[in-house]
């Protein structure tokens, strides 16, 4: 089995205004005066806070690769589902996947922020990414039957279902390789630390430093 890919870093979509639509009344409710946090920076937190729960999931990194695998099985009589002894079919399949990382936002809490006014710098605790369900794209595939497979549709159908079945073993573990999720960290990273550090800006706290962290 051999394999290639191709990592693409998916650019953070342009952060909106949401926080300044949001339900006012439920937002004050929440906000709680504690030490030094000032009020209306609390506000602006738990509004973000809010806007990014709405997004439930976010796409920090896409990997996109692909994987060769050869199946083989004994040539199936067409018609029936009786095998020849000894004779062998062998099918080869070539097939590109994309596989996606993840944030939960709904998992994003206000309890997972912090604010320290004295030092200017707000810390955000992250939910861990996840991994999605690899994507295949089989109109991208090419497949090579050999022998008598060509005189047998059932046996090639065979074939089909337990190349694919291996090609999905072999994206997993292509997906799951330690740079792959240290890329994806990196994008959540950057992604959240700007979503928070937008509004500041824009309430007059430009100084103030967002520290994303797992």
């Amino acid at each position: 089995m051999t394999s290639r890919y191709a990592l693409v870093a998916i650019p953070m979509a342009a952060f909106g205004l949401g926080y300044l639509v949001a339900p006012k009344e439920q937002l004050d409710s929440e906000v709680q005066y504690t030490g030094i946090m000032t009020t209306e920076t609390q506000k602006v937190l738990s509004a973000t806070v809010e806007s990014l729960r709405s997004e439930n999931k976010m796409l920090v990194f896409a990997y996109k690769g692909s994987v060769t695998v050869e199946s083989k099985t004994q040539y199936r009589i067409p018609g029936t589902d009786r095998y020849l002894p000894g004779v062998e079919g062998v099918q080869t399949l070539v097939v590109p996947f994309v596989n996606n990382y993840y944030l939960d936002l709904s998992k994003l809490t206000l309890a997972d922020i912090s604010y320290n006014e004295q030092e200017g710098r707000v810390t955000v605790r992250l939910p861990a990414v996840e991994m999605g369900d690899v994507a295949f794209q089989p109109e991208r595939a090419v497949i090579i039957n050999n022998g008598l497979l060509t005189f047998s549709q059932a046996t090639v159908d065979d074939l089909m279902r337990k190349s694919y079945g291996s090609a999905r073993r072999a994206a997993i573990a292509q997906a799951q390789q330690p740079g792959m999720k240290q890329q994806a960290q990196k994008n959540a990273v950057a992604n959240i630390q700007t979503y928070f550090e937008i509004p500041l800006r824009i309430v007059g706290q430009p100084d103030v430093k967002v520290v994303a962290t797992f």
